[in-house]
């Protein structure tokens, strides 16, 4: 199933009920007539349908993609072509496009297979009602990407130069992407044996100096926990995407779900800090990976990318980002001049210089177990003792410096609201949508997105509940795994709007809420 969804303004979310409906079988229609538009119009193959169904929706079109694709183009694999010319008819996009996307992607099959298909949209194109697609501003400089390609490009810029990662559904695209992209500016793609040796790799690639990535998606990052645990050990940057399914186990591959949130914060053995964040659209993916290597380069330890997979599959436009523009953080280096180089030296900050394997004077012990600040092993308690408040004044650190970071959250402002939503990661779009209406039914209500989960912008949180009577949080997940974060950190009984079905929401079911609480 694919959804568009056009406009002459910025689409934050997919959207509600459907203006057209292209379905290939009585399956498709089944599942999905309900959301079509009572004046939408419905298209439908006849020859994969046991009826008509001209009763059921007034605007509706039975053709024979099926037997045309046969009987007319002599090639049965371009029915889908054909119904691609029918739509773009419908709905008023040139020939001229849609033979140059056509082009541009099957060119390289050969002549034959190019022809056949461009005569398959011709086809379609012929037997469509003619329309004309109302002008729409287009706004210049910009590209358009999914989530999974805004974080290839977001980690590149950041300067990283080794990604290690084994496929799975729906972070199989970063590993695709960056093989594509990440040699031509000099760095290297390893595609281990499974998820363990991924990150293994990584890790030591960041140890030798080079900014690293994987990413995964739930089953992956159950596998990757020890290792997650040991960076954060050893005190190596890293950055760890997760592109969240439903689960649990294997759960529901090509579906979406935000239940790994308890899994990013706290899965593993030991106190083992990391940082946390939820970039919340396509736009979001690009700024936050670069964040996030930052945010590892300064502080030491891994950090959680945490999208999903409609947010990862998600296309959208964005405005072209300034590369020059950008600023990026890289690793405090030692001064490996004169004296006694202490690789884990006790800190005000948590944070102690790092040397590079092979450099004079810079050598010391990387350790999975409890060590001294010369990385010698250590069981002594007054060393364990010092070392985890060590490691963990880093988060303290990161929270200090963070407080006033315009990248923690996004928030729409209402001083006299009582009424107040809270979401995070790929929900942005539709609540975004469904606050917008909401203020259009003047109902005061005031929004705020977190994008950094851990450490939580406390002081932008407080100040975002003063005076509110009631705080919604939606969130794609059974078991209220944000909000209780919330009512942990802040004392207040937040009003949970849990969604587990494998799909986003929609803005409707947002604004139903919204109206609900008010």
């Amino acid at each position: 199933m694919y959804q568009l969804r056009v406009s002459n303004r910025h689409a934050y979310s997919q959207g509600d009920a459907l203006d057209l409906l292209v379905a290939l079988d009585t399956d498709a229609i089944s599942s999905h007539s309900k959301d079509l538009k009572p004046d939408g119009e419905l298209i439908f193959d006849s020859d994969r349908t046991s009826k008509t169904y001209s009763s059921l929706h007034k605007h509706s079109s039975g053709v024979p993609f099926t037997s045309l694709a046969q009987n007319k183009v002599g090639y049965p694999k371009a029915k889908n072509m054909i119904v691609v010319g029918y739509t773009a008819s419908t709905i008023g996009i040139s020939k001229s496009i849609v033979e140059e996307v056509v082009k541009g992607t099957l060119s390289s099959r050969g002549e034959e297979v190019l022809q056949k298909n461009l005569s398959a949209i011709n086809l379609g194109m012929g037997l469509a009602p003619q329309r004309v697609m109302p002008n729409l501003k287009i706004t210049p400089n910009k590209i358009v990407v999914t989530g999974n390609q805004a974080i290839v490009l977001g980690a590149i810029a950041a300067g990283c130069r080794f990604y290690a990662g084994y496929p799975i559904t729906p972070a199989s695209d970063i590993l695709e992407g960056m093989a594509n992209y990440l040699p031509s500016f000099g760095g290297a793609v390893f595609q281990g044996e499974d998820e363990i040796a991924s990150i293994g790799a990584a890790i030591g690639a960041s140890y030798v100096g080079t900014k690293s990535m994987t990413a995964t998606s739930g089953p992956g990052l159950s596998l990757m926990t020890e290792m997650i645990g040991m960076a954060s050990m050893a005190e190596i940057p890293l950055v760890v995407v997760d592109a969240q399914r439903g689960g649990p186990s294997t759960g529901l591959p090509t579906k979406t779900e935000q239940s790994d949130l308890n899994h990013a914060l706290y899965a593993g053995h030991g106190d083992a800090p990391r940082i946390v964040i939820a970039p919340g659209n396509v736009e979001d993916c690009f700024y936050q990976t670069i964040r996030a290597f930052n945010l590892s380069e300064r502080y030491q330890l891994p950090v959680l990318l945490l999208t999903d997979q409609s947010l990862a599959q998600l296309t959208e436009g964005m405005p072209m980002p300034d590369v020059d523009g950008l600023t990026m953080v890289n690793r405090t280096k030692a001064e490996l001049t004169t004296g006694r180089y202490l690789r884990y030296a006790i800190t005000h900050d948590g944070i102690s210089s790092m040397s590079i394997p092979g450099e004079p004077r810079g050598e010391y012990v990387a350790e999975s177990v409890e060590h001294d600040e010369d990385g010698r092993p250590s069981i002594r308690p007054e060393v364990h003792s010092e070392m985890e408040a060590k490691r963990n004044r880093k988060l303290e650190t990161a929270e200090t410096e963070l407080a006033n970071d315009p990248l923690n959250a996004m928030e729409i402002r209402d001083s006299v609201a009582r009424v107040g939503v809270i979401g995070w990661g790929s929900t942005q779009g539709a609540i975004h949508d469904a606050i917008l209406r909401a203020r259009k039914k003047s109902i005061r209500v005031r929004w705020l997105q977190c994008k950094l989960l851990n450490p939580l912008p406390k002081q932008q949180v407080s100040a975002f509940l003063k005076g509110l009577k009631s705080v919604l949080v939606p969130e794609l997940n059974h078991t209220a795994q944000f909000a209780k974060l919330l009512k942990a950190n802040f004392s207040i009984r937040p009003i949970s709007f849990n969604k587990s079905e494998g799909l986003p929401f929609t803005p409707n079911e947002v604004l139903r809420k919204i109206e609900e609480v008010a």
